[in-house]
């Protein structure tokens, strides 16, 4: 089964479990889009959210920039139709079925953010992805990418998987939540947070920062120079 078929499969419960999964749930979503909201010059106009499965993530953006455009990308369609019932009402918030990592959305967004998606590339995909989204961005623009990553040292790696897993299986999960999620974990490319920063800067951001850390998620953040 492939990571579309997967995650169309547990659509509905995705939401419900998401806290489950991420024991950091607040401060990983809430906190640090608390932090980056308030630390960006100016509302963005328009919002790419890439992966953005349910809209979990663009409901903790929309009450900082009620007024800006979303474009929440997707290429699971039952988990966009989730996100469709999240924001109905709000013509601000638009759909795209798609694979963002062939190609993004027309125009030239102000943020582009992104959670829990990207890792699900192979390495060479997040570069090129990278890469779009400088271009995309627009001149100021930021890039914010919530994730979760591998250690650099394999020993801390596996410790740290060790727990997180044990987390996730205490957490009330039952187990055939706990094995579809064990099987969806399979589909992960992760990386380390340093390597998926040197590969931003090789993309032309020229200022890139973690700005959170827990275990095996973090938030870095990116941005496009204004001049």
């Amino acid at each position: 089964m492939g990571v579309r078929e997967q995650f169309n499969l547990v659509a509905k419960e995705y939401d419900e479990n998401r806290r489950k999964f991420i024991p950091c749930f607040d401060d990983y979503y809430i906190a640090s889009t608390d932090f980056v909201a308030k630390s960006l010059d100016r509302a963005p106009a328009l919002i790419f959210d890439l992966g953005s499965g349910t809209g979990i993530l663009s409901s903790f953006w929309l009450p900082h920039f009620p007024a800006s455009e979303f474009v929440l990308v997707d290429f699971a369609e039952e988990m966009l139709d989730v996100a469709k019932r999240r924001f109905a009402g709000m013509p601000n918030v638009k759909y795209e079925i798609a694979d963002y990592s062939e190609k993004l959305p027309a125009g030239s967004p102000n943020l582009v953010v992104s959670a829990l998606s990207i890792h699900h590339l192979e390495h060479a995909q997040k570069k090129a992805l990278f890469k779009m989204i400088f271009e995309s961005l627009s001149r100021g623009g930021v890039f914010v990418n919530y994730d979760q990553f591998s250690s650099e040292n394999a020993e801390i790696n596996r410790k740290t998987e060790e727990y997180w897993v044990t987390q996730v299986k205490s957490s009330g999960l039952s187990d055939k939540e706990f094995c579809r999620w064990m099987e969806r974990k399979k589909a992960d490319r992760e990386c380390s947070i340093r390597q998926e920063i040197d590969w931003m800067k090789e993309s032309g951001f020229k200022i890139v920062d973690c700005v959170y850390s827990q275990g095996k998620f973090g938030v870095i953040r990116a941005e496009k120079e204004s001049a």
